[in-house]
């Protein structure tokens, strides 16, 4: 049964391990293999990269098409998979040098805070393009997204196309494998259930033959070199009574808790991903020359390729949709009335299931209130970050700043306002125009000085007088005109 699967981003160090786990689907025997990416020096390695994983495989049933131009190769794809990055690492430093200046100190920044709202900005318009070109040349695919910010970049998509869309990560897989590692029991043994938004799940439930793991992981963390390995999570747990699907370093810029004053980075945040300041800005540029270097050599020989299938969802969606082998995963996806007490016109992560009818999000339940509580309040970031996106509403990006929980526990609305205008005009090459926009402030002077003038104009005509009772209608006036003016 030959199928057409398409990368989008395919120069990113996805390319290999996704391709090698779908071409490790039992039964898939030929088709056609999409490469595309705007770098073509990058395209080209993976090209070669690809043709070396067919040969290992002895895959000959399988041809690569690839090209710098996505619309030669999206015609006729099934499944189309995107891992596009825009602007590589030009902007790293920005988003995170700046926010820092006003307190706010990140370790990853490509999900939430100023650096997931830059990110959002940067790549949701380019997103939007793609599913425009999708659904004109492959309306009938799969579409799987696996670009950051998660949540921001499947709320967006899935207000723009009808096609079937779901976002995907791999923290519940890598998350339930850890808290499975700390109570020590074999992980193909554990029954677990999670559910919440993309890298702030929450395990309700995790057992093991018929056992609460919860009271023995509990018990494991008070051991120094348990808590050590994860200490922003576990003391989640301890406080919260639930474990959360995203490493302890990334988690602690989703919540206001751990980094806003050195005192507490210090007690709660490590090295590296377990919670290092500018971590991702400071090594991002280097893994990037790394992986570059490291495909390379994986392409001409110099380096053993792994021919196993990993834990990606991609090619568990792609059997069970070509072989009706029924197949569960964890997805971002709306929230149909997935979770009732998270909001209904939000992005949730649930498990999804997946056969030949497609994506099937499954009922997950209320939330308890504690955690449901910390989701809604990133929530209402994407909810706000998408609004201006799809309306060209700057003041709803600079709003989505201000709400985020560690910009909101260390810097005031003013500051906040002040380091959006900053961050919009040193990314300016990257984001959208309308960005650069005058702010309220400026159009608020505008009218005001339109107000002033009207009234010197009636008091000299009328008289003080006169001049008083006018003041009263042309400030309703003015009231009205400010609700309903379009900001320059």
């Amino acid at each position: 049964m030959s199928k057409k699967i398409t990368l989008l981003g395919a120069g990113s160090g996805f390319m290999q391990p996704l391709f090698t786990d779908i071409l490790n689907i039992e039964g898939l025997e030929g088709g056609i293999i999409g490469l595309v990416d705007i770098d073509a020096a990058r395209l080209k390695v993976n090209i070669k990269l690809m043709q070396r994983v067919l040969d290992l495989m002895g895959r000959k049933d399988w041809t690569i098409q690839a090209s710098t131009d996505r619309r030669e190769v999206l015609k006729g794809t099934d499944y189309l998979i995107s891992t596009i990055e825009v602007s590589g690492t030009a902007c790293v430093r920005f988003d995170n040098d700046i926010p820092l200046k006003y307190g706010i100190d990140q370790c990853i920044g490509d999900t939430i805070g100023p650096g997931g709202v830059m990110k959002a900005l940067r790549t949701l318009p380019v997103f939007l393009d793609i599913l425009r070109d999708a659904k004109k040349y492959c309306p009938n695919a799969l579409i799987m997204n696996y670009t950051n910010p998660m949540s921001i970049m499947t709320l967006g998509s899935t207000r723009v196309t009808d096609q079937p869309l779901v976002g995907l990560c791999h923290s519940v897989q890598g998350s339930s494998r850890q808290f499975a590692g700390y109570a020590g029991v074999p992980y193909e043994e554990t029954v677990w259930k999670c559910g919440g938004i993309n890298h702030m799940a929450w395990f309700t439930e995790f057992t093991w033959r018929g056992r609460d793991l919860y009271p023995v992981v509990r018990e494991a963390m008070k051991k120094k070199a348990v808590y050590e390995k994860d200490p922003v999570r576990l003391e989640m747990m301890k406080e919260f009574g639930l474990y959360v699907t995203e490493s302890s370093g990334h988690f602690s810029e989703y919540v206001p808790y751990f980094r806003k004053r050195k005192d507490l980075i210090k007690k709660f945040c490590r090295a590296g991903y377990l919670g290092g300041s500018s971590f991702y800005a400071d090594n991002w540029p280097t893994w990037r020359k790394d992986t570059d270097k490291r495909r390379e050599e994986m392409a001409s020989g110099k380096q053993e390729i792994s021919l196993k299938r990993g834990h990606e969802y991609a090619s568990d969606i792609i059997e069970a949709h070509v072989f009706n082998r029924s197949k569960i995963i964890y997805a971002s996806v709306p929230n149909t009335g997935l979770i009732p007490n998270l909001p209904q016109t939000g992005v949730v992560e649930v498990a999804v299931l997946v056969d030949r009818r497609g994506y099937m999000p499954t009922y997950f339940g209320p939330l308890p209130e504690q955690v449901a509580a910390l989701c809604r309040s990133n929530m209402s970031l994407f909810e706000l970050v998408v609004d201006g996106i799809l309306n060209k509403n700057r003041e709803s990006i600079v709003h989505a700043m201000m709400v985020d929980p560690l910009s909101a526990a260390v810097a005031s609305p003013g500051e906040i306002r002040k380091m959006a205008d900053e961050l919009f005009r040193a990314e300016k090459a990257y984001i959208p125009e309308w960005l650069q926009s005058k702010t309220v402030k400026d159009a608020d002077a505008k009218v005001a000085l339109q107000v002033r003038k009207q009234l010197a104009a009636l008091s000299k005509k009328s008289g003080a007088k006169a001049g008083g009772d006018a003041a009263t209608q042309v400030s309703s006036m003015a009231a009205r005109n400010v609700s309903q003016k379009k900001l320059a």
